[in-house]
């Protein structure tokens, strides 16, 4: 659900921290956040107003800029009570460049030291809303999620889904003996929430994070080289984006990151419903072309394999 956004208590929000130079645009409005673009006379700032399901997102924002400066949109202004974000301009999305791998082989160690630092912080983020993936938690949400009859799926593939809970709970308890590790994970991580402003890379958009293992972080990041870049699974790009981010962790990871990579897709599918659960029938209605898709490759990729 998005709060109703009152535009004249936000724009007056807005003007008492920056002065805008021209009409304050619309950008977006979806069915979990509203976005608004300040137009300044040295550029602009953007204004996110998110809904309920990811109303920890200001907070978290402003609390990793303060401590990654160099990695994080600067902060502005931020309003935990009306989840209300206030940020300087980023740059341009990698996207715009293509997605190139290249990019990811700078942003991901960086990234990487983030989550390292944010492990002491994360009873503070688990305090504050950020939706909770850690290992142990895990199964529980799993039979949550099967215990829907209105998922996106055919009955032959719920079935799939239904018979893989114990091998699931196996496969966290795994994890959990050989690498417990938990730390902030921001589970969209893609070319649309990395951005180049010419000097650093920077990641916005926290409000799919959650507090779970690091390491699926890159579920997104390699589905998006796969479906948009065109990299087939196999290609030596994704040997070397892993060993990049796993470089800043330490050594022998590659068979745990195999492992969490594996828990962490069908751990987002728990996070995916927990969005869709909070967006009016209408918008979910739209939410479920693209769930299907994250559906069926935790089937194909998660549930199939033997590990």
């Amino acid at each position: 659900m998005i709060r109703a956004l009152d535009l004249a208590a936000a724009e007056a929000w807005i003007r008492a921290v920056v002065q805008p130079s021209g009409p304050i645009v619309l950008e977006r409005e979806r069915a979990w956040a509203t976005i608004l673009r300040i137009p300044l006379a040295d550029g602009q700032a953007w204004f996110k107003a998110c809904g309920v399901a990811q109303a920890f997102e200001p907070r978290l924002t402003a609390e990793l800029a303060a401590r990654w400066p160099d990695r994080i949109v600067r902060v502005l202004a931020h309003d935990p009570d009306r989840a209300w974000l206030l940020t300087a301009d980023a740059g341009q999305p990698v996207s715009i460049a293509g997605n190139p791998p290249e990019v990811w082989l700078r942003a991901l160690p960086a990234y990487a030291e983030l989550q390292i630092g944010e492990v002491e912080h994360v009873d503070e983020h688990l305090a504050h809303g950020v939706q909770d993936l850690r290992i142990a938690a895990l199964p529980g949400r799993f039979d949550d999620l099967l215990r829907r009859e209105d998922l996106p799926l055919e009955p032959e593939e719920m079935e799939r889904l239904r018979r893989f809970a114990p091998r699931f709970a196996e496969l966290c308890e795994r994890l959990a003996a050989d690498h417990p590790v938990r730390s902030i994970q921001h589970d969209d991580l893609h070319m649309r929430s990395l951005f180049d402003d010419g000097t650093s890379l920077r990641i916005l958009d926290w409000g799919d994070a959650s507090i779970g293992h690091p390491f699926a972080s890159l579920v997104t990041t390699f589905r998006f080289l796969e479906e948009l870049n065109g990299l087939a699974p196999a290609d030596p790009w994704f040997e070397r984006l892993r060993d990049a981010y796993l470089e800043p962790w330490g050594r022998g990871l590659a068979r745990t990151f195999e492992l969490a990579m594996r828990v962490g897709m069908v751990a987002q599918l728990c996070a995916w419903l927990r969005h869709r659960d909070a967006m009016p029938e209408a918008a979910a209605h739209t939410f479920d072309q693209q769930f299907a898709i994250v559906l069926r490759r935790a089937l194909s990729r998660a549930v199939d394999p033997v590990i």
